[in-house]
């Protein structure tokens, strides 16, 4: 199972810190994809690419300009689509669900006002709770119960820099001494 993201109706100015958050939790988390759809903002773009870069892995970020066209291809290419929504069925019964289903699968992450026609172009609509809460976490909790704990031991090829886990200060191991690590 490929897991993507497609973040709907991102605005500039308004929706870059979060828009950025969906795209780094998706990779954290272990999605290989990120669409963003909306206003085409290639700075985005171009800063996940670099965090791609210099935290390695194969994450990639492209714009979508009609993501209805993406959702049905996706659909007729077989595989399946999660919208994550206040609205929908419970989480924590949906991912084993769609794990075992083992096709590819596309998450949809709203934005400012989800259209009616992604709801019923929907294989699932999923919730994390009943009450309102932030997409980022409705993505990591997602993901996370997709899953089921092993992001956490998720390898990212050709890393310039990776964390060494400790339980005080920071550890970065860095794999290309030409690179200083950012604060």
């Amino acid at each position: 199972m490929d897991i993507n993201v497609l973040r709907l109706d991102h605005r500039i100015g308004r929706d870059t810190r979060i828009t950025t958050h969906v795209c780094l939790t998706a990779r954290a988390f272990g999605a290989s994809k990120v669409w963003l759809a909306g206003e085409e903002d290639q700075k985005i773009i171009n800063n996940v690419r670099d965090t791609v870069k210099r935290w390695g892995g194969n994450f990639e970020i492209e714009y979508e300009k009609n993501y209805m066209e993406l959702i049905l291809k996706w659909r007729e290419n077989g595989g399946q689509i999660v919208h994550l929504t206040m609205y929908g069925s419970q989480a924590h019964e949906v991912a084993p669900k769609v794990r075992d289903c083992g096709k590819d699968v596309l998450i949809v992450v709203g934005g400012s006002k989800v259209p009616t026609k992604v709801y019923k172009n929907a294989d699932w609509n999923v919730s994390v709770t009943t009450q309102p809460h932030s997409e980022v976490a409705a993505l990591a909790i997602f993901e996370h119960l997709l899953m089921e704990g092993k992001e956490f031991d998720l390898e990212f090829e050709n890393p310039v820099f990776e964390i060494i886990p400790t339980a005080h200060g920071k550890n970065v191991n860095i794999h290309n001494e030409n690179k200083e690590p950012r604060e």
